[in-house]
């Protein structure tokens, strides 16, 4: 299935991200945490396609991705940055694994955090954020996708790290087998898992090393 919808508004989340508030299809539903193929309705792009997951509440009467854009070669996230109010993208089906199974820790590198978006909000909004914890890696502390929204969510523990910001006052530190050791002493528990393949690897190796039951442990498949 493939159809046109018109963007409505696109909203500024950091220097290189934006919200896409999109026309939404009738019956056209996802549960959070999954996401479909995105290109964008202009000749010699409609072929490109990207994977982007839902960022609005599944009841919204809009469709909302939160997108970052690579301004450092030519692509779809590129390209997408000058789209605005009445350009079109073209949407697929839903499909995807990440979704929620009970309270846990999500742990995102950059813009892995899109997938945990609609999840965590979904539960702010239906009061069942109590034992939930994000821990998110970014390069410095402007790269911080929806900082304010999620240190509001009531009942949801947030930890940021950095990486390459050593003005900041935040925590600098990669996240790898010490990082766990030191900051995440209980391993029965869910885990949430999204950012680059490299990292995602490593953190369920990392995490099963330690102890964690590699069933309580979710990713993008």
């Amino acid at each position: 299935m493939e159809t046109s919808v018109r963007i409505l508004e696109t909203i500024p989340v950091t220097h290189n991200v934006r919200h896409y508030r999109l026309e939404r299809p009738k019956g056209y539903d996802f549960t959070p945490g999954q996401a479909t193929e995105v290109s964008i309705d202009r000749d010699d792009w409609r072929d490109k396609k990207r994977p982007f997951t839902f960022t609005c509440l599944p009841d919204a009467d809009t469709l909302e991705f939160t997108i970052k854009s690579y301004f450092d070669h030519t692509g779809v996230t590129n390209e997408l940055w000058s789209l605005g109010t009445g350009d079109h993208l073209i949407l697929r089906d839903v499909w995807g694994t990440i979704q929620y199974k009970g309270p846990g820790t999500f742990i995102a590198g950059g813009a892995g955090v899109t997938p945990f978006i609609a999840i965590l909000r979904h539960l702010d909004a239906t009061g069942k954020l109590a034992g939930n914890r994000l821990i998110a890696s970014h390069r410095t502390e402007q790269d911080i996708i929806l900082r304010d929204e999620f240190e509001a969510m009531d009942g949801l523990e947030v930890l940021w790290t950095l990486t390459d910001d050593p003005k900041s006052s935040l925590l600098q530190e990669r996240i790898d087998a010490g990082f766990l050791k030191d900051h995440v002493p209980d391993l029965d528990q869910n885990f949430y898992l999204c950012g680059p393949n490299p990292m995602v690897k490593d953190l369920r190796g990392l995490l099963e090393d330690a102890g964690a039951d590699v069933g309580n442990v979710t990713w993008e498949k």
